[in-house]
């Protein structure tokens, strides 16, 4: 089967993101090791394990890492599909929360709840910064109000500023650890317990986020790969299949959402007209 890219746009955050998108077509059998959560702006989006299982019909999923799946969403107006980082904190929570093994139906009642303010936001508000609120909401809902770790302390927030301005470089434990003036034993430790990642998927996840960003504002894959620390565009390629289950190409991007939602333009005054 070959797969038919899909039009949309992505948004980020530290350990997660979210594609909204207007699927044309089935996505293909694939694993990945994000936890996924996905589901319709209605009723109709529909997931199979294996290529001879029958389709089943949900109203949403939440899909264990590693789990192999094909969506078809061709059959919903817009669906949204969220990454999260088994390692954050809501990746955890969401692993113990829903782990009944393979695709794991969302009750309907949560998705209702959900998934409306999201495709609201995006169809009405159009913003980065409201679409990205509702997103984070949904993972806050779906965790039970599992708070993300956030950094604070001064010698990682120097250590990530580090890192989000040499993503087009290798990086080391030792390089960055250096950076926060640690050892790199105590800044191991300190920095999973800061972030809730470790240092080496942390760093992927963001050359990955950095990789959509450019491809949201028009670079090509291959001026993406480059920026964002990768080989070549086949190197990504590869490690986009291993992470997310499809290819950077597999998403058309149509742009990115402003920073604010735009003003509504104010109503002109109609003459008044004489009724004699």
């Amino acid at each position: 089967m070959v797969a038919v890219p899909s039009m949309g746009q992505f948004l980020s955050w530290d350990g997660g993101c979210v594609f909204i998108t207007r699927a044309a077509a089935v996505t293909p059998m694939h694993a990945h090791y994000a936890i996924q959560i996905a589901f319709g702006a209605e009723a109709g989006i529909r997931f199979r394990p294996a290529e001879r299982e029958e389709w089943t019909e949900y109203a949403g999923v939440v899909i264990p890492s590693r789990q192999p799946h094909s969506m078809d969403a061709s059959r919903v107006s817009a669906n949204a599909v969220l990454f999260v980082e088994p390692e954050t904190r809501e990746g955890r929570a969401l692993a113990e929360l829903y782990q009944c093994g393979g695709i794991t139906a969302l009750p309907d009642e949560r998705i209702a709840a959900v998934a409306p303010p999201l495709f609201a936001a995006w169809r009405e508000q159009r913003s980065t910064e409201a679409v990205t609120d509702a997103a984070r909401q949904v993972v806050l809902e779906l965790t039970k109000g599992a708070v993300p770790s956030t950094a604070s302390d001064p010698r990682v927030l120097r250590a990530v500023s580090y890192i989000n301005s040499h993503l087009d470089a290798p990086l080391t434990l030792e390089e960055v650890a250096a950076e926060a003036f640690l050892s790199p034993s105590r800044f191991r430790h300190l920095f999973v317990e800061q972030t809730g990642m470790a240092l080496r998927p942390y760093i992927l996840w963001r050359r990955f986020l950095l990789v959509w960003q450019l491809l949201m504002r028009g670079e090509t894959l291959s001026a993406a790969a480059h920026s964002a620390g990768f080989a070549d565009a086949a190197h990504l390629t590869r490690t986009s299949k291993r992470m997310f289950g499809f290819p950077p190409s597999l998403m058309q991007m149509v742009g990115p959402l402003p920073t604010e939602s735009p003003k509504a333009e104010p109503r002109q005054s109609q003459p008044l007209r004489s009724t004699g």
